[in-house]
């Protein structure tokens, strides 16, 4: 008698894996998008500005998108100033063309011209955002970026009932690119801000703000996902919730392990989703943004709000519109460091993760400001410190953007003349960083160096924090890369007593982290993506003065390690 036949447990797993994976890529779409980037009228704290916007929002349309979508935006620049976009944090695997900064990928979208962004989304899931990346137009161009897991995937934690994104942002009662112009052109300080927004409103604490502070109705016990952006130019920011307890679980598209706090330390380019359950007596919560500021210099000291409004509250007015006051939530100081590095701290990786071990690349990159010395102190064009112009730099590299064509566009085109490679792995003199720096150390060099990397090769960069000017907590900000943050610290980093304390099991992925005010901040990741991609501080005052380098990582073996040509109708300078 024949024996029945009976299939083996591997061939059948393969079959599910090989259907599992059709399945995936039959749930993957393309959305298609027109992005009008121009002028509109938009009105806050009762003056109307000329305000560049996308689709004439402000902020601008939120993509809602799943793991393994494809995009495909046109942006049309119907403005009057060169424009590019770039989708923060997104790896764009091979595609540096899609990544967005002026003169590094890209020369920059013209007025009347158009360039359509072609991108997938791999692996990813989250919270993103995209923005403006030339000059100082990412003050009102900018706009949330949501990564849904596919289809049949859940959430590593309870399912909310709803989702908020909340962008904090940053209002002058100006043309930004005015604001820009003048710093330029003085060499001083920027102006600052006149407010910190909420989904681009101020909140009732500003002038004429009160009607149009944004309120969020809820159901008393319903558990709510805040995907928190912070899209402000210049400032970190402490968030909370008014007598509710926030649950973190994602920081820049990357789960964590679940903590609780009352307070969210976020920095410019950073997200952070974190669950909260509205389970206080039914009443109205402030929703407030107040800055950190970890540098001894001037900056914005206003407070934004919305309002977390219970359904059921009781109504105090004969029309039914609630009038009563809302509750204020306990933020730190601004000053509150210790705060915040407490809040940094408490974040790890869900579980443990493939943190490069074997190193190739050793960096170590001091970060900060510094002053450029000029020969008449006294002309319009020298009024920072003593008779100076601010810069800021990298290994006492202070990053120039080119303008005769990308960085990109250069490389691939074996066009000589607009980088070079000899960008400095550690410091040209090696000094006391966060002590009394010598006024000879102060003044960066000037030039459009980047670093070379071989594809595939493991990287590890130490960022360490100088006290020149100030010291400051610097959001860097890698493109084309998530890297595991492995170690932080005060102080100068001792590689002899430091790396032995560095967390190799579970630390937390990220695209932006901060540099420890006075101290320093380790990462790793591998060089995996071949490209040009800019490395800088997310502090747009900071990258405008040159706080910046990009790293040129090779191709490697074959196509798929390689980058894919460039679309047609990529912009020429």
């Amino acid at each position: 008698m024949e024996e029945p036949h009976i299939l083996s447990v591997k061939p059948l797993l393969a079959i599910f894996l090989i259907f599992g994976f059709i399945l995936s890529f039959l749930d993957a779409e393309t959305q298609y998008h027109e992005f009008n980037i121009q002028a509109k009228p938009v009105k806050r704290l009762c003056r109307t500005h000329n305000t560049i916007t996308v689709n004439g929002q402000f902020p601008g349309p939120t993509l809602a998108v799943r793991d393994g979508d494809t995009l495909v935006i046109r942006a049309i620049n119907n403005a009057q100033y060169n424009i590019t976009l770039h989708w923060h944090g997104v790896r764009q695997l091979r595609n540096p063309w899609a990544d967005g900064p002026a003169y590094v990928t890209q020369c920059p979208i013209q007025p009347g011209q158009s360039y359509t962004y072609h991108f997938t989304i791999q692996n990813q899931e989250g919270t993103l955002w995209w923005h403006a990346h030339h000059q100082f137009l990412r003050a009102t161009v900018y706009g949330a970026l949501i990564i849904y897991p596919k289809f049949g995937t859940p959430y590593p934690f309870p399912m909310p009932k709803r989702e908020i994104p909340i962008l904090l942002g940053e209002w002058w009662d100006r043309n930004p690119q005015d604001v820009l112009k003048l710093a330029l052109f003085t060499g001083a300080a920027m102006n600052l801000s006149n407010a910190y927004t909420i989904n681009g409103q101020p909140g009732d604490l500003y002038r004429c703000s009160n009607k149009e502070t944004v309120i969020f109705p809820v159901e008393a016990g319903e558990a709510i996902l805040l995907r928190i952006i912070n899209s402000a130019m210049n400032q970190e920011l402490f968030f909370g919730v008014a007598n509710h307890k926030l649950t973190v679980v994602s920081v820049d598209s990357a789960y964590t392990k679940p903590f609780t706090t009352s307070v969210i330390m976020i920095g410019p380019g950073q997200t952070t989703n974190a669950l909260l359950t509205a389970d206080q007596p039914p009443a109205r919560y402030y929703i407030a943004a107040e800055p950190y500021n970890s540098a001894n210099v001037a900056f914005d000291n206003t407070t934004t709000t919305a309002i977390l409004e219970y359904k059921s509250a009781p109504c105090s007015s004969k029309k039914g519109k609630n009038s009563s006051t809302p509750i204020f939530p306990q933020l730190p100081g601004f000053n509150d460091t210790a705060t915040a590095t407490a809040f940094t701290a408490q974040l790890r990786s869900p579980h443990k993760v493939d943190v490069p071990t074997q190193i190739d690349e050793n960096l170590f990159f001091t970060v900060g400001l510094g002053l450029i010395n000029c020969s008449n102190p006294n002309s319009p064009r020298c009024q920072g410190p003593n008779g100076t112009r601010f810069a800021a730099s990298i290994n006492n590299q202070s990053f120039v953007l080119p303008t005769r064509n990308s960085i990109m566009q250069a490389y691939y085109q074996g066009q000589p003349g607009i980088f070079t490679t000899d960008f400095p792995p550690v410091p040209p003199v090696k000094f006391d960083y966060t002590g009394n720096v010598s006024r000879g150390l102060w003044q960066p060099v000037k030039g459009t160096k980047v670093y070379k990397l071989k594809f595939g090769s493991t990287v590890q960069i130490v960022l360490q924090d100088t006290s020149i000017i100030s010291v400051e907590d610097h959001p860097m900000h890698l493109h084309g890369y998530e890297f595991y943050v492995v170690g932080s610290g005060f102080g100068n980093f001792d590689p002899s007593k430091d790396t032995s304390k560095f967390n190799l099991i579970d630390p937390p992925k990220r695209n932006t982290i901060g540099t420890s005010p006075g101290g320093w901040v380790a990462i790793r990741f591998v060089a995996n993506n071949p490209g040009a991609w800019l490395f800088h501080c997310h502090i747009d005052s900071h990258l405008t003065w040159g706080l910046a380098t990009s790293f040129l990582v090779q191709n490697g073996v074959g196509e798929l390690q390689s980058v894919q040509p460039p679309p047609v109708d990529l912009p020429r300078c």
